[in-house]
C-alpha cells in the first residue's frame, strides 16, 4: 500500500511511503495504520499541517480507513 502527498498547485510530490517492508507486513490493518501514522510524521517534518484525503475511488473501510485514523493519530488533519 502506498500513500503520497501531492501539491494540486504545483502537481508535485511533497512526501510518499508505503507498507514494503515493514516488520508487521504490507497488506493488513495494522501495517495501513502505521502508513498513516508514517505519513504524519513526514508532513510534520515538512511543515504540512493539513490535507485533503482522497481515497481514489476506493470504500472508506478496512485498510483505508486505517490509513486516515493512523494519520489524524500523528496529527494530521483532514
Amino acid at each position: 500500500m502506498y500513500a503520497q502527498v501531492i501539491s494540486d498547485e504545483s502537481g508535485r510530490t511533497l512526501v510518499a511511503a508505503s507498507t514494503l517492508g515493514q516488520e508487521s507486513g504490507s497488506g493488513n490493518r495494522k501495517a495501513a495504520r502505521q502508513l498513516g501514522e508514517r505519513i504524519a510524521l513526514l508532513c510534520g517534518e515538512r511543515s504540512i499541517s493539513e490535507v485533503v484525503f482522497d481515497r481514489n475511488g476506493f470504500l472508506y473501510h478496512g485498510r483505508v480507513q486505517e490509513v486516515a485514523d493512523g494519520a489524524r493519530a500523528g496529527g494530521l488533519k483532514f
